[in-house]
């Protein structure tokens, strides 16, 4: 194998991480924000007590978990089930009529610059190989893996989901005068530090990945801080 070749096989993009990253990022992200704005909210009530504010921040955990596994089991299935539809409807398409599909699937290399000529043969080559797996890839785009799995998605955006928000849970354990200042505190430097590493994983600037979510974050908690003051008040 020649040096260019050896450099091919074993050359990774950042393009290629963006799936899990994205996943992680967003349920940490939500994590943090969502579980410190509810507790900053909930502290920042003239009334509330201690335990009211730790009880917030662990049902807001459990109940963004949750809720976080529920929606990407639901989501992940309902496009696996798509997808078996459409490769159900391909199979049917090339037992009914192959020669029509070799065209399409030659269509769809001379779209993207392939000779006519050479499409076609690349075509008839995929069709006599692996005619149902050349029309997923190429004409609808799927991955050869099958794609994700349902339960697995559901447990790793729980995760996710968690990890961001245990911290802040944590630190609502701080004596009642501190719970608004640690839980801020804790939630805007976990934000700085994921934001810094989603953006260093994918290769964008770190510093402006960091700053943009510890800007939405305090924006969040601000908000919330706000409203259960004004609450509190009213009630």
């Amino acid at each position: 194998m020649s040096e260019a070749s050896v450099h091919a096989a074993g050359e990774q993009h950042l393009v290629h991480r963006t799936g899990w990253l994205r996943a992680a990022v967003l349920g940490a992200n939500d994590g943090i924000i969502s579980v410190s704005s509810l507790i900053v909210g909930v502290a920042a009530a003239p009334g509330a007590t201690a335990g009211t504010v730790l009880l917030a921040g662990i049902a807001a955990l459990v109940g963004g978990a949750l809720s976080m596994a529920a929606g990407e089991y639901v989501s992940v299935s309902s496009q696996a089930d798509t997808e078996r539809a459409d490769l159900a409807r391909e199979a049917a398409e090339l037992v009914r009529a192959p020669l029509a599909e070799t065209r399409e699937l030659a269509a769809i290399y001379e779209a993207r610059g392939v000779d006519a000529g050479l499409a076609r043969r690349v075509a008839e080559q995929m069709m006599a190989h692996d005619a149902l797996g050349a029309h997923r890839r190429d004409e609808l785009g799927l991955a050869d893996d099958g794609g994700s799995d349902p339960l697995q998605a559901a447990l790793f955006s729980a995760g996710a989901f968690a990890s961001g928000a245990i911290l802040p849970v944590l630190a609502a354990l701080s004596p009642r005068g501190m719970v608004l200042y640690a839980v801020p505190g804790t939630a805007l430097l976990l934000l700085a530090v994921l934001g810094a590493l989603g953006a260093r994983a994918g290769g964008a600037p770190i510093g402006r990945g960091a700053i943009r979510v510890v800007l939405l974050g305090a924006l969040a908690m601000g908000v919330t801080a706000l409203i259960g003051t004004l609450t509190g008040n009213i009630v």
